[in-house]
């Protein structure tokens, strides 16, 4: 099957509760016409309670093109690492300048992420993600044909826009398409693609001049653009604007034509009309009694994520090695050869296992990652068991990556995705975007100051962070897997009701 088969989805997307009742007249009229004279290439079974069935090849095919923004998201990211030498001797740019044109990306992701929300909830989560890569595009371009420092400068902070965008609404898009037995996975699957940008930016960027990596990373951009025509809105975002019809026909459409989607239209219709009757709520409205447990948990896991090192130590991973005396190359190979893996995992058991187990185990891991790495830098301090202390180093980060990339990683936006209505999603998305970008620059910036305080402190203050998570976890997040967004939803205000 090619994305022509799905071109007449265009307008329309699906949800992701994947419930079936029994039979009912309902379905048929959830095809239209132009459903019917297309063979939408989906050859599986029928869903029941008491069956499993394959996943719809439409799904998955949606899925992919909306991760092809979260590629773009981590080429954009891995970019200044193999790039530096060549963009410093060509441009004559001297170190400051040079760590400009890295942070930059940062500001930007902050003023996409300021507005990610409001342009997702008013043109649509396609609309949004076709509006960020015209961003992407115009940066690679302007990095690419770059002469001075001010072009460069440019270029990424447009890209920074764009990866700010699509951050917030790559998630929350897949979630609202996948059902409730596939959500987890399809929804990690952002984490994953990130991963595999980053990595494949490193190892092109070994090879290929930095004007040609440029270029190369508009091609995911294209990709994305070009087939998003071809995909459906989110169901649950065209029933939010009144256009139920092309909701419940995107909802059939991408669950398969002999699929019965009765219960789960039903709840999208009676969540959201329930909904419509509150206001839209602005950033300040989201600090209401019905949304605080929410926000909690969604902007308590982005801070606890960020603050836990993450940035720091990938950003700073050929430091870290140099300093506890290991090579920078075999340290950044084994973090690529761990890091992918171990996401891939993470993908694999999220909607199996569930979010919160994964959480607590990803969380314990990051703490004893962070704390061996605090040991390797006292015993190096002290002077104490030379050769093993650069192993210890070495295996703390490496277990703090893998641990963090099963779950740390991929989880706080998946349940961030989850957890809010409807008719706060775009405010609250923007806000827990936006803390985790600021978050993020906090850390990357502070992290050499750090380093040069204590190497050991620095870790251990990130080992006690990622302690601190596990309690969090613990005690606030809910488990999501198998349930539908809207019973996760209700379940989350109804608690901060009874509290009142």
């Amino acid at each position: 099957m090619n994305l022509s088969h799905i071109s007449s989805a265009s307008h329309r997307t699906q949800n992701m509760d994947n419930k079936t009742t029994e039979p009912s007249d309902y379905t048929s009229p959830l095809l239209p016409t132009s459903y019917g004279a297309h063979d939408v290439g989906v050859d599986f079974l029928e869903k029941r309670h008491t069956g499993a069935s394959s996943v719809p090849t439409t799904l998955i095919l949606t899925t992919l093109v909306a991760v092809f923004g979260s590629y773009v998201f981590g080429s954009a990211i891995g970019y200044s690492s193999p790039t530096q030498s060549g963009i410093m001797r060509d441009l004559n740019l001297g170190v400051a300048q040079y760590s400009i044109f890295g942070s930059i990306l940062t500001i930007g992701a902050m003023i996409g992420a300021v507005v990610s929300g409001r342009i997702a909830d008013y043109a649509g989560r396609r609309v949004a993600m076709g509006f960020s890569q015209i961003f992407c595009i115009l940066g690679w371009f302007a990095i690419t044909f770059s002469k001075i420092a001010w072009w460069l400068y440019v270029g990424r902070l447009l890209i920074g826009c764009g990866i700010g965008l699509l951050s917030y609404v790559v998630p929350v898009y897949v979630a609202e398409i996948t059902p409730k037995n596939l959500r987890g996975a399809f929804t990690g699957v952002h984490q994953l693609m990130i991963s595999c940008g980053m990595s494949l930016t490193y190892l092109i960027g070994a090879y290929a001049n930095w004007r040609i990596l440029a270029l190369i990373g508009i091609i995911p951009c294209l990709v994305q653009l070009l087939c998003l025509p071809f995909i459906p809105d989110s169901p649950r975002w065209l029933a939010k604007v009144g256009r139920l019809k092309e909701s419940d026909s995107a909802l059939q459409h991408l669950r398969g034509k002999n699929a019965d989607v009765y219960q789960e239209a039903t709840e999208i219709r009676d969540y959201t009309e329930a909904f419509q009757k509150q206001t839209e709520a602005s950033i300040i409205g989201l600090f209401r009694m019905q949304y605080l447990k929410s926000l909690i948990v969604g902007v308590g896991l982005m801070i606890l994520q960020q603050f836990g090192g993450i940035n720091g130590i990938v950003f700073y991973a050929n430091s870290i090695f140099i300093s506890a005396g290991f090579s920078e190359s075999i340290g950044t190979v084994a973090m690529v050869a761990v890091k992918i893996p171990m996401t891939t995992l993470g993908v694999l058991l999220m909607d199996k296992s569930g979010r919160r187990p994964l959480l607590l185990v990803s969380a314990v891991g990051t703490c004893l990652g962070c704390f061996l790495a605090a040991l390797s830098f006292v015993l190096q301090d002290l002077h104490k068991w030379k050769e093993v202390s650069p192993i210890i180093a070495l295996v703390g980060v490496l277990v703090y990556v893998g641990s963090y990339s099963i779950g740390m990683g991929a989880i706080p936006w998946v349940i961030m995705s989850e957890i809010f209505p409807i008719n706060v999603k775009g405010s609250a998305g923007s806000l827990v975007t936006l803390v985790s970008w600021l978050c993020s620059w906090i850390i990357s910036y502070a992290f050499n100051f750090l380093m040069n305080w204590s190497s050991a402190g620095t870790f251990f203050m990130f080992s006690t962070i990622c302690g601190l998570t596990v309690l969090f976890v613990a005690k606030l997040v809910p488990e999501t897997k198998g349930r539908t967004l809207e019973e996760i939803q209700a379940s989350m205000s109804s608690y901060t009701s009874a509290k009142k």
